[in-house]
């Protein structure tokens, strides 16, 4: 049975995208914790990090890591920080994001009313980071695609 986030994957759930690669992707959660709180996820169904192979959980800290060099550069954030906790769902996914203080930084802070139109532009925000850090290859042509 496929997960949530290989349906958004595939398209069958829109997703706001801002990497695309051959072993992973990151999108926009719709429950940030902060504004361009993004989500790192291999595209193979691995429902714990703990049950990753090295290489492939070496490659998503990698891109996360670019993730979050992006995300200091465009919300002018003094840290990122990356959480793995996989309860809501059973993929595994690194939740990356912007960070001003450890206080933050706990899913109880976790907005769910967030305007479309804001995660949009969080995502977005995001996106011109990393093209300007010259990941343009990882980035998808479209906001709501998994494709480069």
């Amino acid at each position: 049975m496929s997960t949530l986030f290989t349906r958004i994957i595939a398209g069958e759930i829109p997703g706001r995208f801002v990497w695309a690669d051959d072993l992973c992707v990151a999108f926009g959660t719709i429950a940030p914790i902060t504004d361009g709180h993004m989500l790192v996820v291999p595209r193979s169904e691995v429902p714990r990090f703990t049950d990753a192979d090295d290489d492939l959980l070496a490659h998503l800290s990698r891109v996360a890591k670019r993730i979050g060099t992006a995300q200091q550069q465009a919300f002018d954030a003094p840290r990122a920080a990356l959480l793995v906790a996989g309860f809501e769902v059973p993929h595994l996914h690194l939740h990356v994001l912007p960070a001003w203080g450890e206080g933050e930084l706990s899913f109880a802070n976790a907005r769910q009313d967030v305007p479309g139109d804001q995660l949009d532009a969080s995502a977005e925000r995001v996106r011109t980071a990393l093209r300007d850090a010259g990941h343009s290859a990882f980035v998808p042509a479209a906001l709501g695609s998994a494709s480069r």
